[in-house]
């Protein structure tokens, strides 16, 4: 399957910029991390067998670009400026549960965010985050019971 690269940007772009966003907690990180994304798809030039390949590539390599830069040398030794709060002004939800989501550890966070922002399956999210469905599973009924204790006004212990 091929697409040129504005429709894929336009299908694709928000769905990339708010995972990146989550996974990084600041605007700034999650559209360079966008463009990393699209730099990367348009140098691969891989023919994906559905739209369902693409999406799911896309994702890992969102993933997986974000890893890198939570690792990096940069990131480890600063820290942003920017605060988590009010990052999402696009996104319609409700102010106390996004702010509880984004103080979950990235793992949690990122799971959520595939399960309920972008409706996928735990078969896809497995897929995208190269693990298994039951990993999956575990990682959102924890990350559930987190945002409980957070909503409830418990300490989260990381």
């Amino acid at each position: 399957m091929t697409g040129n690269v504005e429709q894929v940007f336009d299908l694709y772009g928000d769905m990339i910029l708010r995972l990146a966003m989550a996974r990084t907690g600041n605007r700034q990180d999650g559209e360079d991390l966008l463009q990393e994304v699209f730099v990367r798809y348009i140098r691969s030039g891989i023919v994906f067998e559905s739209e369902e390949h693409r999406k799911a590539w896309l994702i890992r390599v969102t993933i997986n670009c974000s890893k890198s830069l939570m690792k990096s040398g940069w990131k480890t030794r600063h820290t942003s400026l920017e605060e988590c709060h009010g990052m999402y002004d696009e996104i319609d939800r409700a102010s106390e549960v996004y702010d509880a989501v984004m103080q979950l550890p990235a793992r949690y966070r990122t799971v959520i965010h595939l399960f309920y922002y972008e409706e996928l399956s735990t078969k896809q999210i497995a897929e995208s985050m190269d693990c298994s469905e039951g990993t999956v599973r575990s990682l959102l009924s924890r990350g559930r019971k987190k945002l409980q204790k957070i909503l409830k006004g418990e300490e989260l212990r990381v």
